[in-house]
């Protein structure tokens, strides 16, 4: 019921909008700096979203030209993403954002969505709500209304017929193909894309291994990094009653998200929960008595810390967790890219670990990893979170990732130069979006080659470029 006032809410504000700027053209002056706002799911310390954001921001920037745009980053938390974001200008998302959608939006030129799950029901109708909140919006006011980089799966009703309906003006640029054509599906005009995580430059290898020596690795021993979740607990779902028992009694902390919002619970979920993390940990287990790794669990985001933890209890030796509470996207994705292997749960441990060449393999909760492996033509490397005899599949993709390191690497690097080529493409296609509707404004990219669409590459990325642009050649 909350989701639906929330939805109908927005879907007011848009109608209102649609209506009051009929006819009204996009304005830019010249000499004017170009005001873009990226609306994201930032300041949770989700390293992921964080990252790609990051990530976004840095080719938006070379496109247009950093004396000629002024950037605008949402986040829920300052402290979370201080020293995030490089230059651009930070800006507190509200918990009860409507309002806030009907009078921020028309500050800018344009609004450019930047949650990868963009177009789902699958964590949270209220962030679906607010990613077509945001396009709808900049649309019906015929601002530049873009989603970048966005993933499209199964909705409810409600936010379906928020996206068929409102984001027919947006320009939606999908990470892969099954998105886009859901999306065409619905009348939203969509080209293919891919993520924005490719570019990241992390902190150095030394740094690194400095974190890594500091909880408890001898230097020399493969790292296995495991990154679980809880995929039984979404989507969240608003609810003041628990919300009121939460604030007055202390009931409901383990199921509490934030603010109002509580993660789906109940006998089931505890149940598929007990038996995914006892199957990594049988997984784990039996692969460390045969082979001398050591373990790693990283919470990519800081509700996996639970997760971790409880996974931490199950394992036959220790084994350090590494939290992005406390760690900085930079210092994590840094760790990750010094595995020497690694087992997730989450999209973008693998994303973020493969500039670094690091084998891996998913244990899926969607389609995200599912689509990535298949785009490493590894769909060996992937199983389900529920699936039968999990333990078996755990310990069988730990020593397939163990024994065919070479092949995998091969695999992972040709996918890594295969998304910077599709990353600068989604880059040549906004260019694109943007002087179709403006024109007059500078094309500082034109007649740049496939390079200068994308921000700077750190040497590593240009040496994999290098290497496998040759061997193509060849």
């Amino acid at each position: 019921m909350l989701d639906l006032i929330l939805e109908s809410w927005v879907c007011g504000l848009m109608e209102v909008a649609k209506v009051r700027h009929r006819g009204k053209p996009l304005t830019w002056n010249e000499g004017e700096k170009l005001k873009l706002l990226f609306l994201g799911y930032n300041g949770g310390r989700n390293t992921g979203a964080d990252v790609r954001v990051h990530e976004m921001l840095r080719q938006v920037e070379k496109i247009l030209g950093k004396d000629q745009c002024e950037l605008t980053v949402v986040t829920q938390s300052y402290k979370l993403t201080k020293g995030y974001f490089g230059d651009s200008k930070q800006i507190r998302l509200p918990q009860l954002y409507p309002p806030w959608l009907g009078s921020e939006i028309p500050k800018y030129h344009g609004l450019i969505a930047c949650e990868g799950s963009m177009f789902k029901s699958k964590f949270a109708d209220a962030l679906t709500t607010l990613m077509v909140g945001g396009l709808g919006m900049a649309a019906a006011r015929n601002k530049l209304s873009v989603g970048y980089g966005a993933e499209a799966g199964k909705m409810n009703f409600m936010p379906r017929w928020m996206t068929s309906r409102y984001c027919r003006d947006s320009f939606v640029i999908a990470r892969n193909e099954e998105s886009q054509d859901l999306l065409n599906s619905m009348g939203v005009p969509a080209k293919m894309g891919t993520d924005t995580a490719w570019t990241f430059e992390p902190a150095s290898p030394e740094r690194a291994e400095e974190i890594l020596r500091e909880n408890g690795w001898d230097g020399e021993t493969p790292v296995l990094a495991v990154c679980p979740i809880n995929p039984f607990w979404w989507p969240v779902s608003a609810n003041f009653t628990k919300a009121i028992l939460r604030a007055k009694l202390g009931w409901y902390k383990e199921s509490h998200f934030r603010s109002y919002y509580f993660h789906k619970t109940g006998p089931e979920v505890d149940r598929a929960y007990e038996y995914y993390l006892n199957s990594i940990a049988e997984g784990v287990n039996r692969f460390r008595k045969e082979h001398k790794v050591f373990p790693i669990l990283v919470a990519m985001e800081m509700v996996d810390a639970v997760s971790c933890e409880k996974l931490q209890g199950k394992l036959d030796e220790n084994a350090p967790i590494l939290s992005s509470r406390h760690i900085n996207m930079f210092d994590l994705v840094a760790v990750l890219r010094r595995c020497s292997m690694m087992i997730s749960s989450r999209y973008h441990a693998i994303v973020t670990s493969m500039p670094g060449l690091v084998p891996s393999a998913g244990i899926t909760m969607d389609e995200r990893i599912r689509n990535l492996m298949h785009q490493r033509d590894q769909k060996e490397l992937v199983v389900e979170v529920d699936q039968n005899d999990l333990p078996e599949h755990v310990y069988h993709l730990l020593n397939v990732l163990h024994n065919e390191h070479e092949r995998i690497r091969d695999g992972i690097g040709r996918t890594v130069v295969e998304q910077l080529h599709e990353m600068a493409k989604m880059g040549a296609l906004f260019d694109a979006h943007l002087h179709e509707r403006l024109p007059e404004f500078p094309a500082r990219c034109r007649g740049a080659d496939w390079l200068g669409y994308l921000p700077e590459l750190h040497p590593a990325l240009q040496e994999l470029v290098e290497k496998y642009q040759t061997v193509e050649a060849s």
